[in-house]
């Protein structure tokens, strides 16, 4: 009996041995082969949401990791949200700009939407004035403060504002 159960515990390591040198040889040949490139690649389609900017700033988690498609009017660069840990964008690599609210005939700038633009993308864009008419293409990618947090990644000027004369005649 005693035989019997030492043969079957015999038999039972070589068997494994032998499972676990096999799975090691189809592994190393597995490896060794080149993987083949797929005969065409196709480009990652990412899903954009064309919204007004106060219903990502009325539900900025909603949007979160997502891409937007926003039309606004342009207010001024700026350095908000520019360096806070939290939500990091580093001042020395973007600049934030802020858009008006369209909810207010007044002229008040939408504080709760903070826009990261790359430093040499705004550079691009120097000329941009109050009131013109944009559209930014961006990720909203943090909602820290409960505000929403952009990383623009497009910027284009649909419409230049009129020119308005300071100057005394």
């Amino acid at each position: 009996m005693r035989y019997l159960k030492y043969i079957k515990s015999v038999c039972l390591i070589a068997l494994s041995a032998s499972l676990l040198t096999t799975s090691a040889i189809c592994i190393e040949k597995a490896s060794a082969q080149p993987a083949s490139a797929p005969a065409q690649q196709t480009a990652k389609t990412v899903q954009v949401f064309q919204v007004a900017p106060l219903s990502v700033v009325n539900a900025p988690e909603s949007y979160l990791n997502k891409t937007v498609l926003m039309k606004a009017k342009f207010d001024k660069f700026s350095t908000l949200g520019l360096d806070y840990k939290p939500a990091f964008r580093s001042s020395d690599n973007y600049i934030s700009f802020l858009i008006k609210r369209d909810d207010t005939t007044h002229d008040i700038p939408l504080s709760e939407m903070k826009l990261f633009l790359k430093r040499e993308d705004a550079e691009k864009f120097i000329d941009l004035k109050t009131n013109d008419e944009i559209e930014i293409k961006g990720v909203v990618f943090s909602d820290a403060l409960g505000d929403a947090w952009v990383d623009v990644k497009q910027l284009t000027i649909t419409k230049k504002a009129p020119d308005t004369e300071t100057g005394v005649k």
